[in-house]
Parts: C-alpha cells; sequence; structure tokens
C-alpha cells in the first residue's frame, strides 16, 4: 500500500484542479504551447479527466485534473483521487485554490487511493506520490489511511484466513504497535466469567469463540469501542442460502471498524483512555449449535427467546455491551454489521447510528458531514419496545413481521446499556459493492472517521 505522503524534492511536478467553470480562464493562463497542447488533447474538465502536459525536452511539465460542474462535485466524493492512478509516478502537488477543508478531503482521498489488497493475488504497484498541501495535519491524514487501510485488509481477508483466533492475532499486532494491553476470554472461561451468549453463538465451530479485550491509555476521558466480530456467518441452523452466504467474511466489519478507529486514535496519541471490546465467533452448524425456540440468559440477566439464530450478532454484542456498561464509559460506541433493514433504508454508502443522547446525535452528524464520512441517525422509536418483548422471555432476538429491523436490533442493543447516558450504535455495511474514487471494490471503514471527528468535542481532548 501506497498510504503516506511523500517529501518535496525539486522534481515536484504540479497537479492542477481544473472544474468546467474555471477551465477556460486557466487555459487562457498557460503558455501558448500548453495551451495548444491542452486543446489538441480535447481536455474539457470532465470530472475524472487528466491531461498530461509535456515540456520543453519532451518530459513531463505539469497534468490537470478534471473536478466536473457544481453537480458532479455534489455527487462525487474523493474526487482528486481519480488521479493518483492515471498519473506517471513521480512526486505531484495540488496546484488549485482550496479551503482548509477542501485540501484535506483532496489529500486523504489521494492516500486512500493508494490501498491495494494482493494477499493472494498481483502484486503492490507503484503509484504517483503526493506532497502534503499547505495548511493540513499530515500526520493526522495520514494516521486515517493507515487505520482504513487496517479495517480494508480484515474485512477483505477471507474466513479461512480471518477466524476468532487470527483477529485475535490482529488486535494483539495493532496493541504491541503502540502499546496497549490485550486480555482474552475463550472457550469455557467464557461461561465461568460470565459470557454465555458469546459461547452459545460460537460453540458449534470448531474455531473457539472468544471475548478480546484492549485497553490503551493511561488519563483522561473513557471511551469504548465494541465491534461484532463474526468471522463467518452460515445463519446457524436457521441456515443462509447460498447467495446470502457469500459476502459473510465482512460479518466481521464492526470488529474491523474499531479496530481501524483504535489506530487512528492511538496512532495520534489523543489523550483518552481507549477499550475495545471484540466478541469473535464463527456462527456455524453442528450438533452443539444453538436451536430456533432455545431461551438464552445472558451477561445482564435477561432472557433471550431465539427464534432465529440467524440473528446473532446482537447476542453477542450484547454480552460484551453489558461488561462495557459495568464500568460506564465517558462514551460507549457499538458498531457492527447488524442488519440487511438498514441497507434497504439507507443503502450500503451510508452508516445508520441510533443514540439517545441528543448531543452525541448532533456532534456526529457535524462530524460525518465535516470528515466526508456519511452518517445518519435513525430513531430509536420506544413504541416499537413491545416488538421485542415475546412474553416467554424478556427479549426476542428476531421479531416476526420484518418491519423497523435496524430499529428493533438498535432497541434490543440499547436493553444492555442502563448505566451509559452516552451510548451509540452504528449499524455499518463495511463494504463497498462498486469502485468509486479512493474506494476499490471490497472492505470498506464506515463512520470511523466522523467519530474520530467528533471526539475532541464529545471528550473534552483539549481539556483533558
Amino acid at each position: 500500500m501506497h498510504m503516506t505522503f511523500a517529501a518535496p524534492a525539486p522534481d515536484t511536478r504540479d497537479l492542477h484542479l481544473v472544474g468546467t467553470d474555471t477551465l477556460v480562464a486557466w487555459r487562457a493562463a498557460l503558455a501558448p504551447e500548453a495551451r495548444a497542447w491542452v486543446e489538441a488533447t480535447g481536455f474539457a474538465a470532465a470530472q475524472g479527466a487528466v491531461c498530461v502536459m509535456p515540456d520543453a525536452q519532451g518530459g513531463i511539465a505539469s497534468a490537470a485534473l478534471g473536478l466536473g460542474d457544481v453537480a458532479a462535485a455534489g455527487r462525487t466524493r474523493f474526487a482528486v483521487a481519480a488521479a493518483r492512478p492515471q498519473l506517471p509516478l513521480g512526486s505531484w502537488r495540488l496546484n488549485a485554490k482550496m479551503t482548509a477543508a477542501e485540501a484535506a478531503e483532496h489529500a486523504l482521498g489521494w492516500l486512500l487511493a493508494g490501498y491495494t489488497f494482493h494477499r493472494y493475488a498481483g502484486v503492490d504497484r507503484p503509484m504517483a506520490d503526493l506532497v502534503a498541501p499547505d495548511g493540513v495535519d499530515a500526520a493526522q491524514i495520514e494516521a486515517i489511511a493507515e487505520g482504513e487501510g487496517l479495517t480494508r485488509d480484515l474485512i477483505n481477508t477471507p474466513s479461512n484466513d480471518m477466524g476468532p483466533s487470527e483477529l485475535e492475532q490482529a488486535t494483539r499486532d495493532l496493541a504491541l504497535r503502540h502499546g496497549a494491553t490485550v486480555k482474552v476470554v475463550r472457550g469455557g472461561d467464557l461461561t465461568a466469567q460470565g459470557f454465555p451468549l458469546i459461547l452459545a453463538v460460537g460453540r458449534a465451530s470448531p474455531r473457539g469463540p472468544r471475548l478480546i479485550d484492549l485497553a490503551w491509555g493511561d488519563s483522561g476521558p473513557t471511551l469504548t469501542l465494541v465491534g461484532k466480530g463474526v468471522c463467518f456467518d452460515t445463519g446457524g441452523l436457521n441456515l443462509k442460502p447460498g447467495a446470502s452466504m457469500g459476502l459473510m467474511k465482512k460479518d466481521m466489519g464492526g470488529a474491523a471498524a474499531v479496530l481501524g478507529l483504535a489506530s487512528m486514535i492511538m496512532a495520534r496519541g489523543l489523550r483518552l483512555r481507549l477499550r475495545v471490546l471484540i466478541p469473535a465467533v464463527e456462527n456455524a452448524v453442528s450438533g452443539s449449535a444453538f436451536r430456533p425456540g432455545d431461551i438464552l440468559r445472558s451477561r445482564k440477566g435477561l432472557s433471550i427467546e431465539i427464534n432465529n439464530t440467524d440473528a446473532e450478532g446482537r447476542l453477542v454484542l450484547a454480552d460484551a455491551l453489558a461488561l462495557a456498561d459495568e464500568t460506564p464509559p465517558d462514551l460507549l460506541i457499538s458498531m457492527a454489521t447488524l442488519t440487511g433493514a438498514a441497507r434497504v433504508a439507507v443503502g450500503p454508502d451510508i452508516a445508520p447510528y441510533f443514540t439517545r443522547s441528543d448531543d452525541l446525535a448532533h456532534a456526529l452528524a457535524m462530524a460525518g458531514t465535516a470528515a466526508r464520512d456519511p452518517v445518519w441517525q435513525l430513531p430509536l422509536h420506544a413504541p416499537y419496545e413491545p416488538l421485542i418483548e415475546p412474553g416467554i422471555a424478556d427479549l426476542d432476538n428476531a421479531p416476526a413481521g420484518g418491519f423497523a429491523g435496524a430499529i428493533t436490533a438498535a432497541l434490543f442493543l440499547n436493553r444492555f446499556v442502563t448505566a451509559t447516558p452516552r451510548y451509540a450504535h452504528f449499524d455499518i455495511y463495511g463494504w463497498q459493492p462498486a469502485p468509486a474514487p479512493a474506494r476499490p471494490k471490497g472492505g470498506v471503514g464506515q463512520g470511523m472517521r466522523a467519530i474520530l471527528h467528533a471526539l475532541p468535542g464529545l471528550l473534552d481532548l483539549d481539556g483533558a
């Protein structure tokens, strides 16, 4: 991967950013030879179009990237990222009038465009480099790109190489890089230490379930991240059809997201105390699988009727959230590839979130816009609470009817967070279904940059 900035060098070339509204003026300001070249190539500043301009010796003098018109800009994030694979090797600098926010977006998009996943095929091909634009926090942007790269790698790795033990090892590797500590509860110890739902979901697999607990930082406010780590989801005895199983390697996308976010936080040395909890399991089928109709007791003491073994993510999250809530942090966030209903509601590009905290909801909404990481609040609609109350047990893991599936799942999780006022749950997709600037097809982080951007205000890190 090529996700760091280049140092300024004498041979660094200019990349001009040209919209259709500025094309005429930009072209008129060029030297006659360069203007003739641009006209001859037919460069019209269409979004994503690149024009490489020669120098007098037949080398490369500079290049221009088309940004399109205002409508195109509103429909595309990270438009500058489209230039990177098209440009000749070497270092480049952005030559355009930009706000600080635009410069940061362009710089991050460029780095994210350097991501490749070539563990199983292909090679890490060289790419054009960028000198960090003036005024941007280069170290912050590099830390974000590194965390996003980690998230993508974890999701893209197939389940045969990314089971609970490999997810644990990835957490340990991250902890080692940043001086964090990791504790793990495995197998039968899950019963002894009070995590019955994690054990129930994972016991059918020969790859044993576990709760991974990372801790970092010794001062400042407290932040706990909980990520769903279902490394593969067959659906259990309520077996998924084959077509629905095809992307289930990404069902640990919540765990991948919180690890990527943790990487960003630790790399920047934020003054806070971080905890990351990952219930890591494989939802498999065997004689020991949990069954529809079972009633399970949770760490919180609540009983849960199992009406669908394919609604397992909320079960493992419930035990982890209950643990987090026993020592209430200043901010608690869970992330999970939890429901298809969330995709129906907002599609694959937007990460919906749920919270009862008005200030948290507002901060996340503003941060998502600023970080170019689209998020959207969905309601925790209290009149739907009876849908998750089956009568025979305290809770139903899969209410019948099919209505409001993302909301009822979030209401379910909220039953396990009773002592922490500031809690938000993200129902992410974790997958880019088609290539887009800075986002190749495959695993992708969602909500991470929005959360990172919101943290200083939410936790008063400047005053910590």
